[in-house]
């Protein structure tokens, strides 16, 4: 049912964003710090397809440390096409080379990155996180390291992410100028903190029901997993809390979504347990771009994919105009 504020209240929710004050300080010298190595190795993958040539790429992640994507490439091209990168959602990794070949049918290079340390429960990774020292987290990943900003788990992933923009860039496949990102859920999370810290230019963000934004409003208002780590977390230790959400801060999609500015298209889902529209809302309403919503009235965390799907490679075709591939 739904459960969250009405539609047009919603669409006007705008709260104040909860921000450290050294916010942009932490992230650049974090990248400063964690991302400047540049190792890429290709190989390809263990599987032919006529139409499509996957690679097997390996790049350097957080603090150097080998990070795994999938590269999908339309056959036969011989020029640099427009590249969508991809984000995964929670507890899932880049899954197998031939899956999800939407984009490349499209014309579209496409990108999926693995997510550190994850797989287990959806689609499967091959990326170790990379920190064995870390204790006191929940099983998961939304307490992994929270005790400080520097060892918390979405710190490494959010640096994984910006240096995939970084290699994609330099691929000799890609035009560079062509760059999107996407992601559901977690994946749109990153694709948001991606954008905000990353200094290469984007042509455009796709966020289908963002994570991890508006977390202390999320995490009062459901009591579904993933939040439920984080609240059970809480409960046990009530001495943590506002130590807790001053951590959460630095990685809160609301204060990256300030500081995007590249077009973006979002979706809602009004009966989403797991991220309650008006925290996808404040994200969306506080980014400093051009935006438009796709809205699901009777829509849960699952989504509406073909419907999403299809609006947004009309969106990318816009964007993209007679630089598309088909053009």
């Amino acid at each position: 049912m739904k459960f969250d504020l009405p539609l047009d209240e919603l669409e006007r929710y705008r709260p104040p964003r909860q921000e450290p004050a050294d916010f942009d300080e932490f992230w650049a010298a974090t990248l400063l710090e964690h991302g400047a190595e540049r190792t890429l190795t290709r190989q390809p993958a263990d599987i032919q397809l006529r139409t499509v040539e996957i690679l097997d790429l390996t790049f350097a992640g957080y603090d150097g440390q080998p990070v795994r994507a999938w590269l999908q490439l339309p056959r036969g091209v011989g020029q640099p096409v427009p590249c969508v990168i991809e984000y995964c959602g929670y507890s899932y990794g880049r899954g197998s080379a031939h899956q999800g070949l939407t984009y490349v049918a499209d014309g579209y290079a496409h990108v999926v990155m693995d997510n550190r340390g994850q797989g287990g429960g959806g689609l499967t990774g091959s990326t170790p996180d990379g920190r064995t020292d870390l204790t006191g987290g929940r099983t998961g990943f939304l307490t992994r390291g929270l005790v400080d900003a520097n060892t918390y788990y979405y710190r490494r992933l959010f640096v994984d992410a910006a240096r995939l923009i970084q290699t994609v860039a330099g691929l000799p496949e890609i035009d560079p100028e062509c760059i999107l990102l996407r992601g559901v859920s977690q994946g749109a999370a990153t694709a948001l903190a991606a954008q905000a810290i990353t200094d290469i230019p984007l042509l455009g963000t796709v966020c289908h029901l963002p994570f991890l934004c508006a977390i202390r409003r999320a995490t009062e208002m459901v009591d579904t997993a993933p939040y439920s780590e984080l609240t059970t977390h809480l409960s046990m230790y009530p001495e943590q809390v506002e130590k807790v959400f001053d951590v959460l801060g630095y990685f809160d999609g609301v204060n990256f979504a300030a500081r995007c500015t590249a077009p973006a298209m979002f979706s809602v889902a009004l009966m989403d347990t797991v991220t309650p529209p008006s925290a996808v809302y404040a994200a969306y309403n506080h980014y400093s771009g051009p935006t438009r919503m796709t809205v699901l009235p009777y829509g849960s965390h699952e989504g509406a994919p073909a419907v999403q799907e299809r609006s947004e490679l009309q969106f990318l075709r816009e964007l993209l105009g007679d630089r598309h591939p088909s053009s």
